[in-house]
């Protein structure tokens, strides 16, 4: 079920492989766009200590969040580690109405989901420098076993195969450039940074090679 209706807002998906950076940039983005607003997505995932039910998520049991999906109500939804995850369709249309701007912070296949069913949002890419800098930033949170950096790293590239699926791609090199860049998208701007430009496209793929 597509949504054609306008909305005073636009709707935002952001995608990133894990270390490119994108919760640092998106807390950035948010600093300097006030308008923007997170949805609160849906889980069937235990509640953690210091959760806020409304807040971090919105936490349903698998009857409930399977009713919903059978009614149409999620945007988008996923499965992960056998947690259901899903993005309320009412909440970001009335959010897109009160005339805010809704970003989306999903994976590229939950971003799929959104571009199929909302074809007037606008699609994101965050990249690294490099594929071994991706490495030293995973290392560096030095959070994770070899076994599970390995794990991620391979996810990493599969992700960032899918990137000339979006709109728009931000190579976050340094912090502050790659938010100008983003905060350019969001202002209507960013040409450089659509997928279709041949010079970003040079530069993706030479990242993706290992040649810088």
């Amino acid at each position: 079920m597509k949504d054609a209706a306008p909305a005073a807002g636009k709707l935002y998906v952001v995608t990133a492989p894990s270390g490119a950076g994108k919760t640092t940039m998106v807390k950035r983005l948010v600093e300097l766009r006030p308008q923007l607003r997170f949805s609160v997505s849906y889980t069937t995932r235990p509640q953690r200590a210091g959760e806020v039910d409304g807040k971090d998520y919105f936490f349903v049991d698998q009857d409930r969040f399977a009713a919903m999906h059978r009614a149409g109500e999620f945007l988008e939804h996923a499965t992960v580690f056998g947690n259901s995850y899903g993005t309320s369709r009412s909440q970001v249309q009335s959010l897109l109405a009160a005339g805010h701007d809704v970003l989306l912070e999903i994976d590229w296949q939950g971003a799929r989901q959104v571009r199929a069913n909302w074809p007037a949002c606008q699609s994101i890419f965050i990249l690294p420098p490099s594929l071994p800098e991706l490495e030293r930033r995973l290392r560096t949170r030095a959070t994770d076993s070899d076994a599970v950096i390995s794990r991620r790293l391979g996810e990493a590239r599969d992700d960032l195969s899918h990137w000339e699926e979006f709109d728009f791609a931000v190579i976050n090199d340094e912090l502050e450039t790659a938010v100008a860049i983003a905060v350019g998208i969001l202002a209507g701007e960013g040409s450089q940074a659509r997928t279709t430009d041949q010079a970003l496209r040079a530069q993706i793929s030479a990242l993706l090679q290992g040649n810088q």
